[in-house]
């Protein structure tokens, strides 16, 4: 965790939303998740985030789901924040499992909004949940907006009622729709950090504001993904463009064109433990495995592989 020159704010930096490796036999790979902690914490990120989207974890049990956050936590240095994604449909399960991943040893919770009773979740509905988790949290909220999945849309108005809860200290904003990032940032407070969570507008996000993202890319790309903070930091802005134009192939691809089972291959192309996509997911077909080959090759990414 960082602390800006405000001496507050926390989980700036680039973290990646890890996959949940599996076997052939859908249980779990913990030996290769094992392996994957700690080869990105060689890496320049900042932390990791388990239990995110791309940890596929609305598909995992509630036991799974602990023992995943116990495993990365005890492959982590306690100096490296762990955030654990929490959302869960009603309140009460989401207290009942930010607590529990409070007790695992995150350092924050994610919790995303809930969806499934869309034209239910109005501003006022979002800023009740939000409060009820954050007074019962032992640690931090993080907000998590991720529209592509839940239809559903968390507000300015909403962000910034939530940001004055003092156990709310930042969020993660996965959509592209950049003048309603610029309005989080704008509404709230200088402490309260806004983490981008797109790689195709990963540029932009940051020039607007953004402390940081959490990226899918960055599992793959953590030098190229951290470098781009650091060129935006830095006020390089045409050498942050070529890089933002460069990485955009690959983002796509792990992005909105084949999601999770697209982010598995790509791992298991660089030696990670990717495996199968829990069903219904399915694994992507043989040629996008060579597009995929063929973007990671474009980055240098296999050949650095390689040379390790």
């Amino acid at each position: 965790m960082n602390d800006n020159e405000h001496g507050m704010k926390r989980f700036t930096g680039v973290f990646t939303p890890i996959a949940t490796p599996f076997r052939s036999d859908d249980t779990v790979d913990e030996q290769g998740l094992c392996a994957n902690v700690a080869r990105w914490m060689r890496t320049p990120l900042t932390g990791l985030v388990v239990l995110g989207s791309n940890g596929e974890a609305p598909q995992l049990d509630d036991d799974e789901a602990d023992r995943v956050v116990a495993i990365v936590r005890s492959g982590m240095p306690a100096e490296r924040p762990m955030i654990v994604g929490t959302g869960r449909e009603s309140t009460k399960a989401t207290i009942a499992a930010t607590r529990r991943a409070a007790a695992l040893g995150a350092d924050a919770a994610l919790v995303r909004t809930p969806s499934f009773f869309k034209s239910q979740m109005t501003t006022d509905v979002f800023v009740r949940h939000y409060f009820e988790v954050a007074d019962a949290s032992p640690v931090p909220l993080l907000l998590y907006n991720v529209t592509m999945y839940t239809g559903v849309n968390l507000l300015p108005d909403a962000v910034a009622t939530l940001a004055t809860h003092p156990n709310i200290v930042g969020m993660k904003e996965s959509g592209s729709d950049l003048p309603q990032m610029a309005d989080d940032i704008a509404r709230t407070p200088d402490e309260f950090t806004v983490l981008a969570g797109s790689a195709a507008t990963l540029f932009p996000a940051l020039a607007l504001g953004c402390d940081g993202a959490i990226l899918a890319l960055a599992a793959l790309a953590p030098d190229a993904c951290v470098q781009m903070v650091a060129l935006v930091r830095e006020r390089r802005v045409e050498e942050a463009r070529a890089l933002q134009s460069r990485l955009m192939p690959l983002g796509r691809a792990i992005g909105a064109q084949y999601g999770v089972p697209g982010l598995k291959a790509a791992m298991d192309l660089l030696g990670y433990a990717g495996g199968p996509p829990r069903p219904p997911l399915r694994p992507v077909a043989p040629q996008t495995i060579e597009l995929l080959r063929s973007r990671l090759t474009a980055l240098g990414l296999l050949e650095q592989m390689v040379g390790t």
